[in-house]
């Protein structure tokens, strides 16, 4: 099948067109800035590439706009035979892809408090793909689908049941598409069945989280009720005492959004370095001596650590891989260095010549000849999404 997937953000559009027979990638493309007066869109086709700027955008435009470039390039040619939209948050309503429909919909609307910065933009997304191509099938792929695996110990709060029960406080997780994705081709890698490993999988991007998979199926990650809970992150804060809240309350009289504000944009790398949210610029600054940008990968690798060791302890055995992947994960040396450094008390070993090349002659392994495996696994959550609407689609036939 030819799918066309998309990521509608708040603020962006991503978008590829992927073949599911050969599961190459035909097109991919990025509208950014949507709702700022420099709007603009970068796409990719072969070895052409193609950049256009905008002013003013809304969704509605970037959807358009991607519509006009892929129909310009040819790849639209002959429409879809499938749309996949990613969506952040589907609660406890949703534990696999589903057809998109009215209750399907409703319920995404429903999940909205759990990721109220990600699944409105979803919705908006699906009614504009659904405009734009309203005979196509179109299947929506869920981020914590994956996560509803986990156990009642690992997903509860220490908090009164009633809680959970009339509001459904709980951990859901994050990231889970990258996550399976990761877990099934590490087992490939290794040579092993899905269902004979267990693992601990890091996606380091922006946003970031760790995964217990034992079998293919998650027993715990780092994400909670919101991406905000685990590792240190780009902009968030990942883990921090609640009662932050009133003493920077009583402190400063800050309300509750803005300390929300603050933890999830605020926070994380760039906070620590007063510097920047991204990990290359914070890695050169480093090797320059800037001490705010040093401290920034010391606290992300030692937190990093720290929680992927509390990862094996969901795993109930040994692990047969940790693996890094994302953005950080499969680029960034120092950080995926120092985590392993800080794992000593676990076995683990750098293997510096490994680490420096990526893993790339050694089959992603970092590590040294003696010690437990930890390895870098690309992810690629689009082709995910592609093949589980090729899927939904072909279920309903």
């Amino acid at each position: 099948m030819k799918i066309l997937v998309l990521n509608t953000g708040s603020s962006s559009v991503k978008f590829q067109v992927l073949d599911t027979n050969t599961q190459a990638c035909l097109a991919s493309g990025l509208i950014e800035n949507i709702g700022s007066e420099n709007g603009r869109l970068r796409a990719k086709h072969g070895d052409e590439k193609i950049e256009r700027d905008f002013g003013q955008i809304d969704h509605k435009f970037a959807l358009d706009a991607a519509d006009k470039v892929l129909n310009e390039i040819g790849v639209a040619k002959g429409g879809y035979d499938g749309i996949g939209h990613r969506i952040v948050s589907g609660g406890e309503k949703f534990t696999e892809s589903m057809l998109v429909t009215d209750d399907v919909v409703k319920g995404i609307e429903d999940c909205i408090e759990l990721a109220p910065l990600h699944n409105p933009s979803h919705l908006v997304g699906i009614r504009e793909a659904l405009r734009l191509f309203p005979t196509t099938p179109q299947v929506v792929v869920f981020d914590t689908a994956f996560h509803q695996t986990m156990p009642e110990h690992a997903y509860m709060y220490a908090v009164p049941r009633k809680l959970y029960d009339e509001a459904h406080l709980r951990r859901y997780g994050a990231h889970g598409t990258s996550h399976r994705f990761v877990s099934a081709k590490t087992a490939e890698m290794l040579g092993r069945p899905l269902s004979e490993i267990a693992i601990v999988t890091a996606h380091l991007g922006n946003g970031c989280s760790c995964a217990a998979v034992v079998d293919g199926k998650c027993m715990d990650t780092t994400m909670g009720l919101t991406p905000l809970e685990g590792l240190i992150m780009g902009t968030r804060s990942g883990d921090i005492d609640p009662s932050v809240y009133s003493f920077l309350n009583k402190r400063y009289g800050w309300d509750i959004s803005r300390i929300n504000n603050m933890l999830n944009k605020d926070s994380g790398l760039l906070g620590i370095s007063g510097l920047s949210n991204d990990m290359r610029t914070l890695v050169n600054a480093s090797e320059s001596g800037h001490e705010g940008a040093k401290l920034a990968i010391e606290m992300f690798a030692y937190r990093l650590a720290k929680l992927i060791a509390g990862m094996v302890v969901a795993l109930g055995r040994k692990p047969d891989a940790i693996v890094f992947t994302g953005g950080i994960g499969e680029n960034s040396i120092p950080p995926r260095m120092l985590t392993i450094k800080h794992l000593a008390g676990l076995g683990y070993k750098i293997d510096d010549a490994k680490n420096k090349i990526h893993g790339s002659a050694t089959g992603g392994v970092i590590t040294a000849d003696d010690s437990p495996i930890a390895m870098i696994v690309p992810t690629n959550e689009e082709l995910l999404i592609a093949l589980d609407t090729e899927k939904v689609i072909n279920s309903k036939k």
